[in-house]
């Protein structure tokens, strides 16, 4: 946010984009000419008071309490921009954009070091040359923050990051043309990268993006995401809560439909405590397919991910696109839920294709994926089905392996499905009527032509091999047989004794 606002002054004053330090320059400013520069600045920028300065921050190390004057510092960051910052939970409460960071620190007497040391490597830093190119602030350091989550913590949160390969493919893919004016929702969006991937494809002036997600984490790192990604116009669209429970977008009393919608929901989840209160008469069409039932034991592998691709097809515009992260077992499971999604899915000719990634693409779950594209528009049954599993290129990261697309081949997965291209044991193109005939069958593989080979050989040579056949046969039924004696003598020589 400090470079941005140097970014953006720097755009309105140039003597500050010639200056040695911006900085200093603009601390040499009145008040009141200080003032007249906020006014000037977009409505949808972040503004600082100089005191807000990383700068200032740095210089005043050696006060007294430091932690809590960097404390204090963000909350008035936060409080100087309440009307674009100010956000809601799911219930109405406001949330305020910033932690107090140092609270985190358990030892009470570590929390000015750990200040100041997180300002000395700020200070000499510049994320500036960043903001003439899209980017998602925080989808590399999420990355590096949770790459070791599954060992140490116990996993729960890892499903939650999406690897940017794969939100750029979904991006890519859904919007392949130039739209205007739409809507762009995630019901369980995390720090926002499929968001942020979604509105760089589109545009960021031109939609309006939505969101939910029940960790107030992720959705303060969300919302930084809009501030920086010019974005700001929907932080007010930005939303804490449990989506599937208590949907938070609206439109009167009727859930808002959206023009696209992204998500990698979590797929596993104990939910046991609120199943019972969605099985309402208002939810029968949302949750057409029905609700898992609760284990006896295991309740944290209820799995839920079905639950949110329901509710995104209820969700959809007339016209709308979907794109969602899937457990590859979704594409063919044979029964249940899963199986009754996917006949919705034919029946309401509601399909754009299945592309299933390679093991390992997420460096955190070794669940095999694939994204399911929904395009309520296509009617024709042009569906482009995908096995892109045999791609990529296996990297070590510490004890995990991950495995990374080249960006040739993101290219060829998107422009194969955009381009609607069949191409031998990678895509296939098919139509509804095929799909019902394969049991509604997602997976590319069933659907690939089975090729015998040929081969000329003499008469001679045919002759030698099916004398060949023939030996081994009589060979084989030689052995039964002896067998078969050796188990008749066996049999007769038990007897019954009292």
């Amino acid at each position: 946010m400090n470079d941005k606002f140097g970014y953006e002054v720097k755009q309105l004053e140039p003597k500050l984009a010639l200056a040695e330090s911006w900085e200093k320059e603009i601390a040499q400013y009145s008040d009141n000419q200080y003032e007249m520069l906020l006014l000037r600045m977009s409505p949808d920028s972040a503004k600082l008071k100089r005191e807000h300065f990383i700068s200032n921050l740095y210089n005043r190390q050696d006060t007294v309490e430091f932690a809590k004057f960097f404390d204090d510092t963000l909350r008035d960051i936060a409080i100087f921009n309440n009307d674009i910052f100010s956000v809601k939970t799911g219930s109405g409460a406001k949330i305020v954009l910033f932690d107090e960071i140092s609270n985190y620190i358990t030892d009470s007497n570590q929390r000015d070091n750990f200040c100041k040391a997180i300002i000395n490597q700020l200070v000499n830093f510049s994320f500036e040359k960043i903001f003439n190119q899209k980017f998602d602030f925080f989808s590399t350091i999420f990355e590096y923050l949770i790459k070791d989550y599954n060992k140490d913590g116990g996993g729960k949160y890892a499903e939650y990051y999406t690897p940017h390969a794969v939100s750029k493919i979904m991006a890519s893919i859904l919007v392949d043309k130039p739209v205007s004016n739409v809507t762009c929702y995630d019901p369980s969006a995390g720090s926002g990268t499929l968001l942020m991937n979604l509105a760089h494809a589109i545009g960021e002036d031109r939609c309006t993006i939505y969101s939910q997600d029940i960790s107030q984490k992720s959705s303060s790192m969300l919302r930084l995401n809009l501030i920086l990604n010019n974005l700001v116009h929907s932080i007010q669209n930005i939303i804490q809560g449990n989506t599937i429970k208590t949907p938070y977008h609206k439109v009167g009393d009727k859930l808002m439909k959206f023009d696209y919608i992204v998500s990698n929901p979590p797929f596993k989840l104990d939910f046991s405590d609120y199943v019972a209160d969605l099985d309402t008469k208002q939810n029968n069409e949302r949750f057409f397919a029905g609700f898992p039932n609760i284990p006896k034991k295991d309740k944290d592998k209820m799995a839920i991910y079905p639950l949110f691709i329901q509710h995104i097809m209820f969700s959809l515009s007339d016209n709308g696109k979907a794109a969602i992260v899937v457990p590859t077992g979704f594409i063919t499971a044979q029964s249940g839920i899963e199986k009754k999604i996917r006949e919705r899915l034919v029946e309401e000719k509601m399909l754009r294709g299945v592309v299933s990634m390679p093991s390992n693409i997420f460096a955190t779950t070794g669940t095999n994926v694939s994204i399911l594209f929904l395009d309520k528009a296509n009617i024709k049954g042009d569906i482009v089905l995908m096995d892109a599993s045999k791609l990529g290129s296996t990297v070590k990261e510490g004890k995990s392996q991950k495995t990374v697309l080249s960006d040739i081949e993101e290219l060829t997965i998107i422009e194969t499905f955009n381009k609607h291209v069949a191409k031998e044991d990678f895509a296939i193109v098919v139509n509804y009527e095929q799909i019902k005939e394969k049991n509604y069958s997602f997976s590319a593989g069933q659907y690939f032509e089975v090729k015998i080979e040929y081969t000329d050989i003499t008469p001679a040579e045919f002759e030698a091999k099916m004398n060949s056949f023939k030996a081994n046969l009589n060979n084989l039924f030689a052995e039964s047989r002896t067998l078969e004696i050796e188990i008749h003598e066996q049999l007769n020589r038990l007897k019954y004794e009292f």
